[in-house]
């Protein structure tokens, strides 16, 4: 048996399960390849906005069940509701066993206060016309899988594969634009709050910037997504890191053989035996 990488936590983000962009498997290998003591899913892992009865696959509903198992075998795991499964936050600041679900988390650190949202807060056209952004979500998905169709093509020539919404972002002003005021007014509001780490998710941007203005200073984090850059976030020995999936070549940890043969009853299963253990 292989073993497990140990962080003592680990983010991420945007995982968008449910919609055509998301990789699931990916994110199993990653899954099954650490032990962390905290797993914090910082908002918009289910896609409640997108969510469809036709198309939720095995693999999807095997990262759920990867989290419940992590959960009753003792891994602390903090959902922060993001503006994609905004539904849950109706159940903000409900505990099941090892399972919490919360708006926004503050955490100390080896001495320091890191402040834990999804983000979405910031943005506007979330905030004040929901439907526009859910039109947006969808063209944005439309987008990946009309992308997946080009790597496709670009694969069997030999060629390398290419994002268009990457392509998109990085060429348009407006967009960097926004990105960078995002990080101006997360780390403006750390500072002014005394927080040493700021951590985001939402704009699919994996970073970590330290950020100083005349008040002082904080560390801006992004665990970014799993819909392009399959990254995220984690702390160990009193540092942070950017956990990049393409660039690690050491983890034989793959997504388990059976998502193939699984079934709902499955996850049904989980749930028991999620639920038999906090209640022991």
């Amino acid at each position: 048996m292989k073993l497990k990488r140990k962080v003592e936590i680990a983010v991420i983000s945007d995982v968008h399960l449910g919609t055509y962009g998301c990789h699931a498997k990916q994110l199993l290998t990653y899954l099954n390849s650490i032990q962390p003591k905290k797993l914090i899913l910082n908002g918009d892992i289910i896609d409640i906005w997108q969510f469809s009865k036709r198309y939720f696959p095995k693999s999807h509903l095997k990262v759920i069940k990867k989290i419940m198992n992590m959960a009753s075998d003792g891994v602390e795991v903090i959902y922060i509701t993001g503006n994609h499964d905004d539904m849950l936050r109706k159940f903000s600041d409900t505990t099941i066993g090892n399972i919490s679900i919360v708006d926004k988390i503050v955490l100390e650190l080896d001495g320091k206060k890191a402040w834990f949202f999804h983000g979405d807060v910031f943005d506007a056209s979330i905030q004040n016309a929901k439907w526009l952004a859910k039109l947006g979500g969808y063209g944005y998905d439309m987008l990946i899988v009309f992308n997946r169709l080009i790597n496709w093509v670009l694969e069997r020539m030999g060629k390398e594969k290419y994002s268009l919404s990457k392509r998109i972002k990085n060429g348009v002003k407006g967009a960097l634009k926004y990105i960078g005021d995002f990080e101006q007014v997360a780390t403006d509001l750390a500072i002014e709050n005394g927080y040493d780490y700021v951590i985001c998710g939402h704009i699919h941007q994996p970073k970590m910037l330290l950020k100083e203005n005349k008040h002082g200073k904080t560390m801006y984090l992004n665990s970014g997504d799993w819909i392009e850059n399959f990254t995220a976030l984690e702390y160990q020995f009193k540092r942070w890191k950017v956990y990049h999936y393409n660039e690690d070549k050491l983890s034989p940890f793959f997504a388990d053989q059976d998502i193939k043969e699984m079934e709902m009853t499955d996850l049904i299963a989980a749930i028991t035996i999620f639920d038999a253990k906090k209640n022991t």
